[in-house]
């Protein structure tokens, strides 16, 4: 898949990978030196910041992202993150959206697997510092050790054309915890870390039915036709949407016919998506969600698997669809059950859905039976 543009900034693949330190999957801050204007816990957020012009609170400019004061003392500001799962991380978005004069103008990035969870900060943290008995029981992480994955690297204002700083990290490895360095204050709207959840599937019997898709079972989005209003990956998300744009969602197609017969929404169209399951495995039940998808939803979708050699082959216009679910009508807002309607096609690790002709699905969950490999 080609790059896409956002505004003048071209948005990288790695994107298509969950944000593994959201809120959402609970991404949680376990430190950060100074919380003065605004809580670190608002970088994990899982919309897109806002500004509210008129808005100020007793420390200062209310702002929707982690801003600590102007440093008066020696050094810089740093938090920690543990994400919501373990992770192979592929690359980060640093965003300092609205952050036009109090972004930092650096940022540095370090991150470690660690064999425990780590407990989270409590309380309103506005307008306060960390304390020295907080200090002194981070320290004993040494977290300016762990392993740097982004060196001091430079970051755009807040503007619109330059407050999406992305980084790819080249060699990835399994992470659990996050250190982020601004030199030496200011303000980040949102910490995006991308990466592909890694379970342990060797604690799960074969007898257990999971979702095999889901994103905290290391299901990922490969590739997709369109992404207007809403990203394809989050169809695989936990839990059921809270709004709209938490689901994917593509534009109105132009191509369409300029009078819409049944026939032609029945066949014409098709935006896709392509989905790696976390685990090879046979599909039995299937739920396509339209929560919140009222006036926007698909007229109808489809399922399809395959089964592909990965280290020998990759998805391509030859790849081998088969139908685990044939065209099935949708309707706006609604859960739908599938089981009697699942074909058997046997174990697949791969699997496409197409909507007609266009529109928003919230959520996907497939859930059957892993495959070992004999």
């Amino acid at each position: 898949m080609t790059n896409i543009t956002n505004g003048f900034q071209k948005v990288p693949e790695f994107t298509n990978y969950f944000d593994v330190a959201s809120e959402l999957v609970g991404g949680k801050i376990i430190f950060a030196t100074d919380d003065w204007f605004a809580a670190a816990e608002n970088m994990l957020k899982a919309g897109d910041a806002v500004f509210k012009p008129d808005l100020f609170t007793e420390y200062g400019k209310w702002m929707d992202g982690w801003e600590s004061r102007r440093k008066r003392i020696p050094g810089n500001d740093w938090c920690i993150i543990e994400l919501g799962c373990p992770s192979d991380v592929k690359g980060f978005e640093v965003d300092t959206h609205h952050f036009t004069g109090n972004y930092p103008p650096r940022c540095s990035i370090r991150g470690v697997e660690l064999p425990n969870k780590l407990p989270a900060r409590s309380g309103d943290r506005i307008g306060t510092a960390a304390s020295e008995k907080e200090m002194k029981a981070i320290e004993q992480l040494h977290s300016e050790n762990w392993e740097l994955l982004v060196p001091m690297s430079e970051l755009g204002a807040g503007y619109k054309d330059t407050h999406r700083n992305f980084f790819e990290v080249k060699n990835s490895k399994r992470l659990t915890h996050i250190r982020l360095d601004i030199y030496p204050d200011g303000g980040v709207a949102r910490l995006r870390v991308h990466g592909e959840v890694k379970r342990d599937w060797s604690l799960v019997n074969e007898k257990e039915k999971v979702d095999l898709a889901a994103m905290i079972n290391g299901g990922i989005c490969v590739d997709y036709s369109d992404a207007h209003y809403g990203h394809a990956r989050n169809v695989i998300a936990p839990g059921r949407a809270n709004q709209m744009d938490e689901g994917w969602e593509t534009l109105r197609r132009k191509d369409r016919p300029p009078v819409l017969t049944k026939e032609a929404l029945e066949t014409y169209g098709g935006e896709w998506a392509i989905y790696k399951l976390g685990h090879p495995g046979q599909i039995t039940n299937i739920e396509i969600d339209t929560n919140h998808f009222k006036g926007n939803f698909p007229y109808a979708f489809t399922l399809e698997g395959t089964h592909i050699d990965e280290n020998n082959n990759s998805i391509d216009r030859k790849t081998n669809w088969q139908k685990i679910i044939p065209k099935y009508k949708l309707s706006a807002h609604k859960q739908h059950f599938l089981e009697k309607e699942v074909q058997d096609i046997g174990a697949v690790n791969h699997v496409r859905l197409t909507i007609y002709p266009d529109g928003g699905v919230s959520r996907m969950i497939l859930k059957g039976y892993i495959t070992r490999s004999e």
